[in-house]
């Protein structure tokens, strides 16, 4: 069989429509950096990031064309930044920025390529994994020439191989508690820094924020984001391993318009959903028991945070729906 005749199927139209929008989004957010950065090493990978956007931007759609698939509706650099307002965020900041959207790109662009089944849309995101594979290897060589990388700590070297001896291994109420396992170390620190990416974003976007209740909303994310900081750090800290640094001193005092609400909601949900994907993960793979508990409990309270978060964008008419199956009963409604 062809698949190249075959019409898309839920998977790739799924994959494709949400590629679309955070490559929309993002072109918005890497124009204005563009036009803010100083560095040049920085500008040379947001120009590259940005051609790349643009790509992938004329790529989709012509695949929606060639299927008569509407194409979103998304963001536009005359509604949604003013390219020309003040600098809100500082380099180091764009830097990392960067490095982190590259490092999730290349996560779930790996997903939607194993969910390709015709040809050119498994080649479309085979070479966006090229290129987020070359994007993020610039920008981890430029933050460590800057001295900005935060690597993850390293291990001793075991004398020889070993076994768990006894249940011990697992728990982590009461008593003596064994020392992180790699993978907790990794997720632990992973999600500090991410939470403290998360918390410099929204405290730049509480603060250019127009709308009263997505104010709010921004003010108590990077409540939840400090939050969480420490209650990662509180847990390396016990094994004597460093935390990475906080970023908020990377916001300028800029109160000006910059990003649209909406900009900003769309951007605020997502790394919800970023979170709670890694939440999931980092869950699965602690055997202590009171770090998978304190996972569950973070979990929970972003889980909410994300359903306010939703129904702040559906009152203002800026949640766009993604792809869905038929809804048969309303179509017998509309028959009779």
């Amino acid at each position: 069989m062809n698949m190249e005749n075959q019409s898309l199927t839920s998977a790739e139209i799924t994959q494709l429509w949400a590629a679309y929008m955070n490559d929309n989004a993002l072109e918005c957010q890497l124009q204005y950096f563009l036009m803010k950065v100083n560095d040049e090493d920085i500008q040379l990978i947001l120009q590259k990031s940005l051609n790349v956007v643009q790509s992938h931007i004329l790529q989709i759609t012509e695949i929606f064309n060639k299927e008569s698939y509407p194409i979103p509706y998304g963001f536009s650099l005359d509604d949604d930044v003013d390219v020309n307002a003040p600098k809100l965020f500082s380099d180091a900041y764009i830097l990392n920025y960067l490095q982190q959207g590259f490092k999730t790109a290349l996560e779930a662009f790996s997903i939607s390529l194993s969910l390709a089944g015709r040809e050119d849309v498994y080649n479309f995101f085979s070479e966006c994994l090229r290129e987020q594979d070359e994007l993020l290897k610039m920008s981890n060589s430029t933050l460590q020439s800057k001295g900005l990388y935060s690597a993850l700590p390293q291990l001793p070297t075991p004398e020889s191989y070993d076994f768990v001896k006894n249940q011990s291994f697992l728990t982590g109420y009461f008593g003596e508690r064994r020392p992180l396992a790699g993978s907790e170390i990794n997720n632990l620190f992973g999600n500090y820094h991410r939470n403290a990416l998360g918390s410099a974003t929204l405290v730049g976007y509480s603060q250019v924020a127009k709308n009263t209740d997505v104010r709010k909303f921004l003010v108590r994310g990077k409540e939840i984001a400090q939050k969480h900081c420490e209650v990662f750090g509180s847990i390396l800290h016990e094994d004597d391993i460093p935390a990475p640094t906080k970023m908020e001193d990377s916001v300028t005092n800029s109160t000006t318009y910059t990003f649209s609400d909406k900009l900003m909601m769309f951007y605020s949900t997502g790394l919800i959903a970023l979170s709670v994907g890694y939440y999931g993960a980092s869950m699965s793979m602690s055997p202590r028991r009171d770090i998978g508990t304190a996972y569950n409990r973070l979990l929970n309270e972003i889980l909410k945070y994300a359903e306010d978060g939703a129904n702040i964008m559906i009152k203002h008419g800026w949640m766009e729906e993604p792809p869905r199956a038929l809804d048969r009963d309303e179509l017998a409604k509309k028959k009779n």
